[in-house]
């Protein structure tokens, strides 16, 4: 089931949406300060990619005051927007039965969207 949603999600617009975010990485990895971004960037284009059966875990090891600036920074630099972009399409997928599935996986793309530092991808 895993494998036929993930088809269907590439089909109708996975492949765009992580096109865009591997772009968008490419492009903040051109600054030195900028690397951090692109690499977390680089985290949501490899979810977009195969979203279902994987899964976003919280680090055991980020307690520490480091990934609190690095999100409030990625918030207010545009995470807000690619969190807001996400839940819009999560709720109007969720609205039919057959886009449940899909809107599921727009809401864990919004909740890596809005604090991607101190999170992993985990394949289940």
């Amino acid at each position: 089931m895993k494998i036929i949603g993930n088809i269907i999600w590439l089909a109708f617009g996975g492949i765009i949406i992580s096109i865009e975010y591997a772009v968008s990485s490419l492009a903040l990895m051109v600054t030195i300060i900028g690397i951090p971004f692109g690499l977390q960037t680089l985290k949501l284009a490899i979810l977009a990619l195969w979203p279902f059966g994987s899964d976003v875990r919280q680090r055991d090891e980020a307690t520490g005051c480091l990934y609190i600036v690095m999100n409030v920074l990625w918030i207010l630099l545009g995470g807000i927007w690619i969190f807001l972009t996400h839940m819009i399409f999560g709720i109007l997928l969720g609205i039919t039965i057959i886009g449940i599935p899909f809107a599921m996986q727009h809401f864990k793309l919004a909740g890596l969207a809005f604090t991607p530092f101190g999170k992993d991808i985990v394949k289940t």
